[in-house]
């Protein structure tokens, strides 16, 4: 008569289950269609056609290193400040006697700055030559 071995439970069997892929632990994120459509087409434009998991990981990538615009806040209120302040200034000297056409390129002028130093100066575009 056989006799019955005893099974231990609750554990696996060394080497059950499918083996690592990767070292990295999987992250599980829910997606619409729509937007797995735009990841897609993003893929078939590259050029060595990555997998769904590649692009979405080079896209992740690629967002992360674009600045996000600036918030308004402190800076953004000090150069409006600024700009408040050197108007009032300006208004200040400029001859009140003269016409409002006149004030306006005076203030205008006052505000550009002497040709010379445009270029120079890191507020404005650089002009296109």
């Amino acid at each position: 008569m056989k006799t019955a071995t005893s099974k231990s439970r609750g554990g696996r069997r060394p080497g059950a289950g499918r083996p690592a892929t990767g070292k990295d632990p999987v992250r599980a994120i829910r997606l619409s269609d729509e937007f797995l459509e735009k990841v897609d087409g993003w893929t078939a434009q590259q050029t060595d056609r990555p997998g769904r998991s590649e692009a979405i990981r080079r896209l992740v990538e690629l967002g992360l290193k674009v600045r996000p615009p600036a918030k308004p806040g402190r800076k953004t209120a000090s150069k409006l400040r600024a700009r408040e302040l050197a108007a009032k200034t300006i208004e200040g000297m400029i001859d009140r006697s003269a016409p409002p056409e006149e004030r306006a390129q005076r203030k205008r002028r006052l505000t550009k700055g002497p040709s010379e130093f445009r270029e120079d100066r890191i507020d404005l575009p650089k002009p296109k030559h």
